[in-house]
């Protein structure tokens, strides 16, 4: 058996980044020159991410084909009101209602390889290959790794296997949740050189030993790095005047994407001439620079309400927890984490009971809308929320009654603030990386046009990609489509897009062990250094 599709995930890589580290000047070599073979050599295209372009709903997108409206998973985290309390509980893989290509390709006889997707614990039960989730506490690795015995194999067979490192490192950044220091930050990117190198040796183990029909491994560090380093990656923010921190920043970056194209070479020759090469990123990044605490201005035009609370030190403590100091018999909208950049309508279930009475949905709705544009720069006039967008409009599907009521875009792009502080917008001290939707697509090998640059691609396209490159049947309720544009006219002509039965129900019985309640606490933590949550 030899592999045929090879997969490389780089979670928020962004061409306005790549583009410039695979340029090569008299002076200087390219940072990433395998990377830029490929584009050379191979097809790229602007991947749209989901509507709100977050790592849960768009990694699961590309897993599954399928929109958040139909999959479900919309955050990080699902939150759901009870009295005057909104308890939040992790998503994982049985929250997510549709199957993904792990569970697709193994049910019609191909071996699988995933490494570091989120939301794949507990994997699927039909599982036929290899799955180490991603997203989770390390001591739960084993557990929800597969085969069953397959931890211990690689225990044997790598002699420098650590498991921790696999697994966030909550312990070494959860101080500094809100800023980090100069050195806090410098060892957050050393953190990730050896962590990524884990996961590239287990996939080369993987392609050497197994050759699977799809091997499939994501690097998370793009996306972690560029949160807390954007200031030293951005080209158009680079300067001759730096001083020697930023010099020593901006090399350590630079090493960690020299040292993924070097594990990208050696995947992509590890695999071999006859596999088609695929890479992906779930979203784009971008530069944000301001605050803007959306929840405050809710308050200001009267949706939401605060308690009254005294000047004590229970009061300041409980400030800082979330929603702990809402008024829940006057609040009607109201945001819940920032990662969702979106606002919850509060409907009464009942007569008597909190929030609007549901036949004023419509007028209530389209009056918040309003109100939300109407917050504008007061200098420029620019509106701050550049798009509001109504739940059915970008999330319709059996799913949609989780999504938020409303969907905002901010015109820097970047995570809302849902603190009860003043001023509602306000210039962020040092200018920070947040998410775009624009991330990035490549295909490389047998087959793959050359040198070429197709039309933007939907992140749900790469799904059904990948499912065609292993020679199977794209399932007709998959909403992603196969980039035909992607691939040479003979190959197509030898390898017709096929579209085949309907996939199957997700399976929500998978066997997991529960997370400590200190371990859920911890994943808040990382959330908050990444700017998901406060």
């Amino acid at each position: 058996m030899t592999t045929r599709t090879l997969f490389i995930g780089m979670d928020g890589a962004t061409f306005s980044i790549l583009d410039d580290l695979t340029k090569g000047d008299d002076d200087h070599k390219p940072v990433m020159p395998f990377l830029a073979s490929l584009y050379k050599n191979g097809t790229r295209s602007i991947l749209r991410s989901t509507p709100n372009p977050l790592t849960p709903p768009a990694w699961v997108s590309l897993m599954t084909g399928r929109t958040p409206g139909n999959h479900g998973i919309y955050d990080f985290i699902r939150a759901e009101e009870h009295g005057d309390d909104v308890f939040f509980t992790l998503y994982d893989s049985r929250d997510c209602n549709a199957e993904t290509i792990w569970s697709i390709a193994s049910r019609q006889g191909k071996r699988v390889a995933a490494l570091n997707f989120p939301f794949t614990a507990p994997p699927p039960k039909n599982l036929n290959g290899f799955m180490i989730p991603g997203f989770i506490p390390w001591r739960h690795l084993r557990l929800n790794t597969k085969p069953k015995d397959f931890y211990d194999q690689l225990k044997t067979e790598l002699p420098d296997f650590n498991p921790k490192q696999l697994a966030w490192d909550f312990e070494q950044e959860k101080e500094a949740v809100n800023k980090l220091s100069d050195e806090d930050r410098e060892n957050w990117v050393r953190y990730h050189l050896p962590r990524e190198k884990q996961w590239f040796r287990i996939a080369d183990y993987l392609l050497r030993a197994e050759s699977p029909d799809l091997m499939a491994v994501m690097f998370d560090g793009v996306d972690k790095l560029q949160h807390q380093a954007w200031l030293f990656l951005d080209p158009t923010l680079q300067t001759e005047e730096v001083g020697e921190y930023h010099q020593r920043m901006r090399k350590l970056c630079l090493d960690y994407f020299r040292q993924l194209d070097g594990f990208i070479e050696k995947l992509v020759t590890e695999a071999g001439p006859d596999v088609q090469v695929f890479m992906a990123s779930d979203h784009g990044f971008t530069t944000t620079f301001e605050v803007v605490r959306i929840n405050a201005y809710l308050h200001e035009r009267g949706y939401l309400h605060w308690k009254t609370m005294p000047e004590t030190e229970a009061a300041k403590r409980r400030e800082d927890s979330m929603f702990a100091n809402l008024d829940w018999n006057k609040t009607t909208a109201y945001c819940r984490t920032p990662s969702s950049n979106g606002i919850t309508i509060r409907v009464a279930d009942k007569p008597g009971k909190t929030g609007i009475k549901p036949d004023e949905y419509d007028s209530f709705r389209d009056q918040l809308i309003r109100d939300l544009k109407d917050l504008r720069d007061p200098v420029s006039g620019e509106r701050i929320i550049t798009e509001v967008h109504k739940r059915e409009d970008v999330f319709s599907g059996p799913a949609m009654k989780e999504a938020p009521d409303l969907l905002m875009v901010l015109r820097d792009f970047g995570f809302v603030s849902i603190k009860n502080k003043q001023p509602v917008v306000e210039a962020r001290e040092e200018v920070a990386g947040t998410h775009h939707p624009d991330g990035v697509f490549f295909a490389f090998g047998p087959g793959i046009k050359q040198d070429a640059k197709i039309k933007p691609c939907n992140i749900e396209d790469v799904g059904a990609t990948l499912l065609y490159s292993m020679g199977l049947d794209v399932p007709s309720d998959m909403e992603g489509l196969v980039p035909e544009a992607m691939f040479t006219k003979s190959h197509l002509a030898e390898n017709p897009v096929r579209i085949g039965a309907v996939t199957h129900s997700n399976s929500k019985d998978a066997e997991s062990e529960s997370m400590a309640e200190d371990e859920k606490e911890k994943l808040m933590e990382q959330l908050k250094l990444l700017g998901y949550m406060e």
